[in-house]
């Protein structure tokens, strides 16, 4: 398995008990849904390796406690502190209408007035504000912040997302 075909969980924040039970900071608004998940990924040196769940609880509001098979003391869970967690993409639940993943629009046109601005080559979270990269035709970038108001449409059929931007804001 490789992190491409991934969604990002959480990350392993600290060990729950001596017996290699962990704690993992989820980054989902709903932690639950993770609750009776068989295994998850997790992103060791030498790449995902899947790790089987014996007991999973939610702890506190976004945290799991989870024990591993495997995983029986505190050296074991030591190895796994720091470490990002992942599920396969097949896991994420199918969003409608104008809702989506960012991965999943990746390479997405984006239009406005019928008229293809450029394609979405990546988009940019480490922001305040969530922004898609968009490549255009001569090569050039630009910026439209990721906001519900500038979104019209998401297309998944013909693989384009219609925009309404304010006047300008290309320029920038």
């Amino acid at each position: 398995m490789k992190i491409k075909d991934c969604f990002y969980i959480g990350t392993v924040v600290a060990k729950y008990s001596y017996k290699g039970e962990l704690l993992v900071k989820i980054d989902s608004d709903n932690p639950e849904q993770y609750l009776n998940i068989e295994s998850f990924f997790v992103n060791l040196d030498t790449g995902l390796v899947p790790f089987f769940v014996k007991n999973c609880y939610l702890h506190k509001s976004e945290l799991l406690r989870i024990k591993f098979e495997n995983v029986s003391n505190e050296d074991q869970a030591d190895s796994l502190l720091k470490k990002d967690i992942y599920l396969p993409l097949k896991f994420l639940p199918p969003l409608e209408g104008k809702k989506f993943y960012f991965h999943e629009v990746l390479g997405f046109d984006v239009k406005e007035n019928n008229q293809i601005i450029g394609s979405i080559s990546r988009i940019q979270e480490n922001n305040a504000q969530a922004l898609f990269e968009i490549e255009k035709k001569d090569r050039s970038i630009s910026m439209i912040p990721v906001h519900d108001d500038f979104i019209i449409e998401v297309n998944r059929v013909e693989r384009y997302i219609r925009v309404k931007i304010p006047e300008g804001l290309l320029d920038l």
